[in-house]
């Protein structure tokens, strides 16, 4: 399968903006051969805490978007959003995948960004998501989610790659680079690392470093450094399961004492 990573900036708590600026670039994806386009964290309003004025009802306007970008390329969309739930009375930080057929696929961030203040305003999430996303198992994690790497470990044996849209910021950029090879090499997967450029609302630099790595955590494909760019590589099945039949390393992983 053909993925593609956008990397993009956003404008500051304007939806409607971001949706018309990334409407063209899904379908230079699409027309690529994409069959999943992943966008990032917070994709439409940056990474706001004013979850007063951002916050969406579920199925709002950014869902809608996604499913209607999957619906009219017949692609994979996803990207993070804040979405509020009847159960909670703050929006959590949920990755919506919208498949071409109008399915819906959702999982709400585990580890909200206490350094960031993320977890006053948005709710954490419990439960981890993998997506049959046609030949692959793909399991959806959330920036801050890759500090956390028995999160990972504990999905890997049903993952073939790792989807992890961020908003990560340019002062911790060796972070972010380190941790996402390290989770495709620890976990002998594919992983597919989306991240923003430009400034946000906060001050805040961005360089981007949207990358693919291979499950022997070898980079086959990256975005120029603090540019917008549509990043494709493919991804396949079988190449997760030769090496981990040439590597049983898994199978050598034991629960903690």
């Amino acid at each position: 399968m053909k993925v593609a990573a956008i990397q993009h900036d956003i404008a500051w708590e304007a939806p409607e903006e971001n949706f018309a600026r990334l409407a063209p670039r899904i379908g230079e994806a699409a027309a690529a051969g994409a069959a999943l386009v992943l966008l990032s964290e917070m994709y439409a309003t940056g990474f706001s805490m004013a979850t007063e004025r951002v916050g969406e009802a579920i199925d709002g306007p950014s869902t809608r978007f996604l499913v209607e970008q999957a619906s009219a390329h017949r692609v994979w969309v996803g990207g993070t959003l804040p979405e509020r739930s009847a159960a909670e009375d703050r929006p959590a930080n949920v990755f919506v995948l919208a498949g071409p057929d109008g399915a819906v696929h959702r999982y709400a961030k585990i580890h909200p960004f206490t350094y960031g203040r993320e977890h006053e305003h948005y709710a954490a999430g419990t439960t981890t998501c993998t997506v049959p996303v046609d030949d692959l198992r793909a399991s959806l994690f959330v920036c801050y989610d890759l500090r956390f790497a028995d999160s990972f470990w504990a999905v890997a044996p049903g993952t073939d790659v790792y989807l992890v849209p961020a908003n990560w910021p340019a002062a911790r950029r060796r972070h972010w680079q380190a941790l996402l090879v390290a989770r495709a090499i620890e976990n002998q997967a594919y992983v597919v690392g989306v991240n923003r450029v430009g400034a946000d609302g906060n001050g805040l630099d961005y360089a981007g470093d949207t990358v693919v790595i291979d499950p022997l955590g070898e980079i086959v494909a990256a975005a120029p450094e603090g540019e917008e760019a549509v990043v494709l590589a493919d991804l396949d099945p079988a190449e997760v399961r030769r090496v981990r039949a040439r590597f049983p390393f898994l199978a050598d992983r034991r629960p903690h004492p």
